[in-house]
């Protein structure tokens, strides 16, 4: 797993590193070069040559078969993005200030997406009791 991201991927990598995470099994430059391809005009050896570098990055590992390799991805784009987020706030002198920021900067479908990533972090034992649940004690 990728733990820290010293930086972000650019912008080809990401394009070849999406179809590695979006098809989640182990993949030929070919079939990245191909579905590259629909989208704009690439030479086969530069995917083989970003699939080569995010190897030495440590963000896919790369399995012989014949003469070629297949790639697989070693973090999820979740980790990733969250190695992203963790990386820009441990540069920031007020991590508070900038969380606030972060909060007033999302959606209200992201915003209910970090309730719910908070309820599962924490845990059933420090949820707020629910309407019409019974306090510790019995209540009545």
């Amino acid at each position: 797993m990728v733990r820290s991201v010293p930086r972000p991927l650019g912008e080809l990598e990401d394009a070849v590193m999406t179809r590695v995470w979006k098809w989640n099994r182990p993949v030929t430059v070919r079939e990245v070069l191909e579905d590259l391809q629909q989208e704009r005009s690439i030479a086969y050896t530069t995917v083989m040559t970003v699939l080569d570098n995010l190897h030495q990055k440590g963000w896919v590992r790369r399995e012989s078969e014949g003469r070629a390799y297949r790639y697989e991805a070693v973090s999820t784009r979740a980790a990733y993005a969250a190695a992203l987020m963790n990386d820009a706030w441990s540069q920031s002198d007020n991590p508070a200030a900038a969380l606030i920021a972060f909060f007033g900067m999302m959606s209200e479908e992201q915003q209910q997406a970090l309730r719910d990533a908070i309820r599962i972090v924490q845990g059933p034992e420090t949820a707020a009791p629910g309407p019409g649940s019974v306090p510790e004690g019995g209540g009545r």
